[in-house]
């Protein structure tokens, strides 16, 4: 057992990284918000294009990079992911000299296939580490951890290079961002290169000459508690992306706050996800996923009634700037979504076997709620505030709550 625990060490901590740039590259899109607002004169829903372009490709390569991780493998998709990762960040940097909204949106979609792929490598990878079961779950939190160490670094470094004065807010301001974001990806893909990753899911010729000849009438899709949470986790990325990036719109616009607070502030909620995910790693061999998942569900709704309904003059003062006790209720909510992706794709996980790819692909399909709804919130906070704008989430939390205490039950098993 223990040398079995050893051996699988330097595979856990490839999957750690690539958890790192995972969050480091997509929240790029999310503070890029405030920029193209300013640079390009783009409305709030408009203002998460790149968002929307990064996710979207979720939904185009969400079912190819689960085949190719089933005929390839997590080594080969891992490092054709990072390679993607490069030239899509380098486009969005070539953007701001060539000044263009559009080249930047390209960027973002060719940054998008690469998360995408490697989403669908980090979790499963992890899962079967892991052992399946409590012991996975726990592993997917700790790598969560380190995704929410790259999406705390992400939006305070933009708004440190962006300033104190949104109107000065330009894609070429952010340039040594995106550098170090190449340097990264041509780093971990060294790394990759050189290590040992298993193939426990790869499929052989012969296996797939078997699956051919046996025309499997069964899929994914054949169990309820896997489709019911592939919906569950199109709303949580849509939520969990929303969140920070209406406030950061809201708070960098705010008199006397700006672009680099908000960025702060911002880090904050990021970092409480990080702070939440140690938690549920520690915790996860003992509490269930059903239970952390009702748990934090419930106390997001609460939280984001506060960001909605407590008074704009109820206030405090952070590092000498007023601000609504509201905000303190959005970082907070750091702490509901830290836990929810691992636990929602355990429990959907949960007695899929030899389907267990073929899911990892769907999961990413949908991880395109994380452009969607965030689009959605922000038209709304174009008519209606951006306070009120959060009953988005809201509901998408209420879906989240129903998953975990009724739609998660396995009914079948492969």
């Amino acid at each position: 057992m223990n040398n079995s625990k050893s051996s699988n060490l330097p595979a856990i901590i490839v999957m750690f990284l690539l958890f790192f740039m995972i969050a480091f590259v997509t929240n790029f899109a999310g503070s890029m918000g405030v920029i193209v607002r300013n640079q390009f004169g783009a409305s709030n829903a408009l203002s998460q294009l790149g968002t929307l372009a990064n996710f979207i490709a979720y939904a185009v390569m969400g079912l190819p990079a689960g085949l190719i991780l089933k005929r390839k493998g997590y080594k080969f998709t891992s490092l054709l992911a990072i390679a993607i990762g490069l030239i899509g960040v380098a486009v969005q940097w070539c953007s701001g000299y060539a000044e263009s909204f559009g080249i930047y949106i390209l960027g973002a979609f060719i940054a998008g296939f690469s998360m995408c792929m490697l989403n669908t490598v980090v979790n499963p990878m992890l899962n079967t580490l892991g052992g399946g079961g409590n012991r996975g779950n726990q592993l997917v939190q700790f790598g969560g951890s380190c995704n929410s160490i790259g999406a705390t670094i992400a939006p305070i470094l933009l708004g440190y290079l962006i300033g104190g004065n949104v109107s000065e807010a330009s894609v070429i301001g952010v340039a040594p961002a995106m550098l170090a974001a190449m340097i990264i990806f041509a780093v971990s893909f060294i790394i990759v290169f050189f290590s040992s990753i298993p193939e426990p899911h790869i499929e052989t010729p012969e296996q797939r000459a078997e699956t051919a000849a046996e025309k499997d009438t069964r899929s994914p899709f054949s169990f309820r508690h896997f489709v019911l949470g592939a919906i569950a986790i199109f709303f949580y990325v849509g939520i969990e992306v929303g969140i920070p990036n209406t406030a950061n719109l809201y708070m960098s616009n705010m008199e006397g706050v700006g672009p680099q607070v908000a960025g702060t502030i911002i880090g904050f909620y990021w970092f409480l996800m990080m702070i939440g995910r140690i938690v549920g790693g520690l915790i996860g061999g003992k509490v269930s996923s059903r239970t952390m998942l009702a748990t934090v569900s419930l106390l997001g709704i609460w939280l984001l009634l506060g960001v909605m309904f407590l008074p704009e003059d109820l206030t405090i003062i952070f590092r000498g700037v007023i601000l609504p006790v509201g905000m303190i209720c959005m970082v907070l909510c750091g702490l509901c979504t830290s836990v929810m992706w691992g636990a929602i794709f355990n429990l959907s996980a949960e007695g899929l076997g030899k389907y267990t790819p073929a899911a990892s692909g769907i999961f990413m399909a949908l991880v395109c709620g994380g452009g969607i709804l965030p689009f959605f919130q922000n038209l709304m906070a174009d008519y209606s505030g951006y306070l009120m704008s959060y009953a988005v989430p809201v509901l998408g939390l209420a879906y989240i709550l129903f998953y975990a205490l009724m739609g998660s039950k396995v009914t079948q098993r492969a």
